[in-house]
């Protein structure tokens, strides 16, 4: 089920400066508090992938056990040099933005069918009476290729499906070597999830946070946890960072840092290391001033 609001998110701002449509204000227990910073031990563990693939024995070693504290203690966890090219960073941002900023009529042209959740709008809107969040996404099947609906591919902006095949492919490597660390951090073999997956399931969902003249009423994600074995994440370059993550009872803000993916474990592999590795729940606020965008790549068994 789509709401007619769940489409309209961007045009929303042009019927007042501090109008919300109800179905987008939360219970007060839901809303968040956007005043309160986060005890400063609370930074979320940051892994230099170059150094598990090409350190030395001392910053390998160093890095795996920070690979395994943040597995254990936070679920997430964000990577820098990873070796994607940055330029195939800006694009991905790029054709992303440039397709949310499309009239509206465009981007229907690709509207998520009830009942699935691939195509733009929302997903998971399943009453009239549910609160929606403050956020439009464009959600992608990428492998295997039979779970892909070509009409839900954008035509524009141009060489945005290009632009996601290349990127996609890049990530899923990238993937398949971190559970490939994260596998010897628990003591088996390298390839011992690769062997188990099979060819995973990837997905990408681009997801956009309009600019909210009240980000205290609305949220732009729901908390949830992800389903998925690993879920990586790139936050659009300036966002304002409206991830966070639920740490010890405080929602903590995940502050981006400049060019790194945010990795999150996911229920499959907090399933199959029983409970030793944590799928975390997480959510997005909105911001006043500045529209956020975030995109995720899912892979799944």
């Amino acid at each position: 089920m789509q709401s007619g609001l769940s489409l309209k998110i961007s045009e929303l701002r042009k019927s007042g400066p501090a109008t919300i449509p109800e179905r987008f204000v939360r219970d007060m227990t839901e809303r968040p508090t956007l005043d309160t910073a986060p005890p400063s031990p609370n930074t979320v563990p940051v892994i230099d992938f170059s150094r598990l693939v090409k350190g030395n024995k001392e910053e390998h070693k160093s890095e795996m056990l920070e690979l395994t504290r943040a597995c254990e203690e936070w679920g997430f966890f964000q990577v820098i040099n990873h070796g994607i090219d940055l330029g195939l960073l800006k694009s991905i941002e790029k054709v992303a933005k440039d397709f949310f900023m499309l009239p509206l009529d465009e981007k229907q042209k690709h509207q998520m069918l009830p009942g699935t959740v691939q195509g733009y709008g929302q997903a998971f809107v399943f009453s009239e009476d549910q609160k929606l969040d403050w956020c439009n996404m464009l959600a992608l099947g990428l492998e295997p290729h039979f779970i892909r609906v070509p009409q839900l591919w954008p035509t524009e902006p141009l060489k945005f499906s290009e632009t996601v095949e290349i990127y996609s492919g890049e990530v899923r490597k990238l993937c398949q070597h971190l559970l490939e660390y994260i596998a010897m951090t628990l003591n088996l073999r390298a390839d011992f999830f690769e062997e188990m997956f099979g060819v995973a399931v990837q997905a990408i969902r681009m997801n956009y946070y309009p600019p909210c003249a009240r980000p205290d009423l609305v949220l732009g994600l729901s908390p949830h946890s992800d389903g998925s074995a690993l879920t990586v994440l790139q936050q659009g370059k300036g966002s304002p960072g409206g991830l966070q993550i639920l740490k010890d009872s405080i929602w903590v803000p995940v502050q981006p840092v400049p060019n790194a993916f945010v990795i999150n474990i996911g229920d499959t592999l907090e399933v199959l290391t029983n409970g030793k590795y944590k799928s975390v729940e997480h959510r997005a606020v909105t911001d006043r001033e500045k529209g956020q965008a975030l995109y995720r790549h899912i892979l799944c068994p």
